[in-house]
């Protein structure tokens, strides 16, 4: 399974394409910071990222997107874009046709970690190791996609080969 996982932000929006299945380990196929200036007008700068990722979606060509979920943040400012910015990220899944899954920050930390209050330096640090990278990813913002691609993998796979076999199961059951 190949997916695209997105850390969206409005100045910032990582990028990382991860390729894996659920218990083994993946393998990067590349990363990205989609960046915009913040004194640009908001609707160019989210036309500048609805436009990166649509070339991205279609240089890469994921089976999935992963998107990082809003969560509330004490700068209502930073929120509105974040929630801008993921907005665009699941809509250039949907445009393409692609299944789109939101997780929350903790559940990436979780899955990638082991701690769901891991901070960002331990889940840069572990997406190097289960990816065998020579060199930590870089910026931050690249590292967290990797890991929400990473997430996925794991537990949307797992999940999507969970809900295969039950569709599986009682198909053979009807057809008795």
């Amino acid at each position: 399974m190949r997916v695209l996982g997105i850390d969206p932000g409005l100045t910032r929006c990582g990028v990382g394409v991860v390729e894996g299945m659920p218990g083994r380990p993946g393998k990067l196929i590349g990363y990205t910071v989609v960046r915009s200036d913040p004194d640009d007008d908001i609707a160019e700068r989210l036309l500048h990222l609805d436009r990166t990722l649509a070339t991205l979606v279609e240089q890469y060509k994921p089976e999935s997107v992963a998107v990082e979920r809003v969560f509330s943040q004490h700068n209502a400012r930073t929120v509105m874009g974040t929630a801008q910015a993921s907005g665009v990220a699941i809509l250039a899944g949907a445009r393409a046709g692609l299944p789109v899954q939101t997780y929350t920050p903790s559940e990436v930390k979780a899955a990638v970690t082991g701690s769901g209050t891991a901070d960002k330096a331990q889940v840069t640090a572990m997406v190097t190791r289960l990816l065998k990278l020579s060199a930590p990813p870089k910026p931050a913002d690249a590292a967290d996609a990797i890991a929400i691609a990473i997430c996925h993998i794991w537990r949307g796979g797992t999940r999507a080969l969970q809900q295969a076999a039950a569709v599986a199961a009682a198909a053979r059951r009807s057809s008795r």
